[in-house]
């Protein structure tokens, strides 16, 4: 088993690929999106799924519906990243991850859960600092035989060169994601408000 990762600079995009990876195969059980919720573009209280996780059923517990892995939204905070749209394994390891960082003092979170699953951390640093810059994280294991096709979905075009955003970040001076970063504010345009550093 191998874990698969792709970073997409909008929502659609990803819940695009989630789908394609649940359609090539890939149990939802075994897929797991992070959304940055900073704009409060996501509101809990369009699924049930989603108010159960935000009630205390967690996560993991509104996983696996008939709808698949997109029904168990649920809404949840990252330290250094804020607040997330989160569901599957990947996000219920980072809230385990931080309750035990809180408690024991070991590093945990975002980053402490994709090293755990196989991911680089200098592939982890990009990928949490991705999502706090408003991106979405599609992150999935996947058994040897679909690891090509799960490579190839969370590879296409429409998402992030992880190595080009890497040299992007550290052009503006970034040395690596901090869980301790205040909520990322991009840069706007003073002529046309738009923002002007984002990613």
């Amino acid at each position: 088993m191998k874990t698969v990762t792709g970073l997409f600079d909008n929502y659609e995009d990803a819940a695009d690929a989630v789908g394609e990876l649940e359609a090539t195969g890939v149990p939802h059980s075994n897929i797991s999106i992070v959304a940055n919720n900073s704009d409060d573009w996501y509101d809990a209280n369009r699924s049930e799924a989603a108010e159960d996780a935000g009630s205390g059923a967690g996560i993991g517990a509104v996983i696996g519906g008939a709808g698949g892995l997109l029904t168990g939204l649920g809404i949840m905070a990252i330290p250094g990243v804020g607040p997330v749209v989160a569901a599957g394994w990947l996000a219920a390891t980072a809230a385990g991850a931080v309750a035990g960082a809180v408690a024991g003092g070991a590093a945990g979170g975002i980053i402490g859960a994709l090293t755990e699953s196989g991911v680089s951390e200098r592939d982890a640093h990009v990928y949490a600092e991705g999502v706090r810059r408003g991106g979405t994280l599609v992150t999935a294991k996947v058994e040897d035989e679909l690891v090509p096709n799960a490579e190839e979905i969370l590879g296409q075009s429409r998402s992030v060169d992880v190595a080009e955003r890497r040299r992007m970040y550290e052009a503006d001076g970034w040395t690596g994601f901090d869980a301790d970063a205040g909520e990322y504010v991009p840069e706007v345009d003073r002529d046309d408000g738009r923002a002007i550093n984002r990613p």
